[in-house]
């Protein structure tokens, strides 16, 4: 009985962006509770869980006045007095009230904080961390390998390179303390190299350097040069890995490269990247053609996949079928896990085994929208996922995860935090 819920409550609280979002906290009859906050996304695929916005003129159309009337109202009505350690029947709950394809009715942003909040409060009673609550058993845990934004572009940085992100991988490192470390120099010497070339514009929505470049390429050559003048061996220590982002310049197989001054088309697009490839220490390319591109996607993977991870996100938007569907067609091969595109936890796990059910690794990540939640550090761990990517490190909402992730490393009793082996990544196994 002390484990059954006996309030869900809504409060509007606010992202890294300035906007509001969703706070939902569940208690128990016991008094312990749970509490987890929706992120937002700027970048987005078209098949991903809808937030539900107020629209209007308040903050822009972005408040959730709505989505909190629904926490409060339908969705803690239905739940009340339910066994919270069941997250699976739960979850189907709230997808069956909503009755929508996308969540759009009470808002994924509202049902994904509700869903966090339960598994929150679930690991509270029965006395566990969540890392551990989610984990159910298993005793082989490793830290993710961090994925870290050097510079910002796309929709996260007023579009001043087309290219998203700009990020790096430690996959020389031998913990996860120590790739924290390589990380952190990396992006100072980014910053100082802008400095001196009278570049350095602040940082972009996740904290990378906002990329005052010529081109896009130019992005690529400074942060081969952050690498170095870190003091390290561009890919045998950090590595490069990009998020091209390119359904936010492409559709129907036709790209508008506008830092470039070129339009292009999906197999222009496909040669321009594998020329990077060629040149740059680049191990993982995430969106690397449009989500409405599947033969370019196909193209792509075919070409490069036995070396790189293609990064499928978009294009599957954390949905266990469209994994399927996209490994079957030979498209990507390592899925982008985001509890908010999925809507909630016991679907975002879905996904998560479909990615291994295909033989493809997962990164769980952050949006651009974030607050101080880490609840994606802990389903990371738990879930046994072998990356992690929330941003830059830079900006608190990006550093309480990056942080969190050395306070599991201690919990776990590994020191620094041991890694999945380089091995089992494409570009380990050369």
């Amino acid at each position: 009985m002390s484990s059954l819920i006996t309030s869900v409550r809504g409060r509007r609280v606010w992202d890294s962006r300035g906007r509001p979002t969703v706070e939902t906290e569940i208690t128990l009859a016991d008094g312990k509770t749970g509490r987890a906050i929706a992120p937002a996304g700027a970048s987005t695929g078209s098949a991903e869980a809808v937030d539900r916005r107020d629209g209007g003129a308040a903050f822009g159309g972005y408040d959730v006045q709505g989505a909190l009337a629904a926490v409060n109202g339908e969705i803690a009505d239905v739940l009340a007095g339910r066994e919270v350690c069941d997250q699976a029947a739960l979850d189907a709950a709230l997808v069956a009230l909503d009755g929508t394809p996308n969540k759009a009715r009470l808002g994924g942003n509202a049902i994904v904080a509700t869903s966090m909040a339960i598994a929150h409060a679930a690991a509270a009673a029965q006395g566990l961390p969540l890392w551990r609550y989610l984990g159910a058993g298993r005793e082989d845990y490793f830290l993710p390998l961090p994925e870290v934004q050097i510079f910002g572009g796309g929709a996260h940085a007023g579009r001043r390179v087309d290219v998203q992100d700009f990020m790096v991988i430690a996959v020389g490192a031998a913990d996860y303390a120590q790739a924290l470390e390589w990380t952190a120099e990396v992006y100072r010497c980014a910053g100082l190299l802008m400095n001196e070339a009278g570049l350095l514009a602040g940082v972009a929505d996740e904290g990378g350097w906002w990329p005052a470049f010529g081109s896009n390429e130019a992005a690529l050559d400074f942060l081969l040069r952050a690498i170095e003048r870190a003091g390290y061996t561009p890919g045998q220590d950090v590595a490069i890995s990009l998020d091209i982002a390119a359904t936010d310049f492409g559709r129907k197989g036709e790209y508008t490269l506008a830092r470039d001054g070129r339009r292009i088309d999906s197999e222009g697009l496909a040669e321009m990247l594998l020329g990077w490839l060629a040149r740059y220490p680049i191990v993982a390319i995430e969106d690397p053609l449009a989500e409405d591109d599947a033969a370019g996607l196909r193209k792509f993977t075919a070409a490069a996949g036995d070396r790189v991870e293609v990064v499928a996100d978009d294009f599957i938007c954390t949905n266990a079928g469209r994994i399927a569907s996209a490994a079957a067609q030979g498209a990507c091969n390592t899925a982008l896990i985001k509890p908010n595109q999925a809507g909630t936890l016991s679907e975002t796990r879905a996904a998560l085994e479909a990615a291994r059910a295909a033989g493809w690794h997962s990164i769980v990540s952050a949006r651009s929208g974030e607050s101080e939640d880490v609840t994606i550090v802990h389903l990371a761990v738990g879930w046994g996922a072998k990356q992690l990517k929330v941003g830059s490190f830079a900006r608190s909402e990006r550093m309480a995860k990056w942080n969190e992730g050395l306070r599991l490393a201690e919990a776990l009793g590994q020191g620094g935090g041991r890694l999945a082996p380089r091995q089992s990544f494409p570009w380990g196994r050369k």
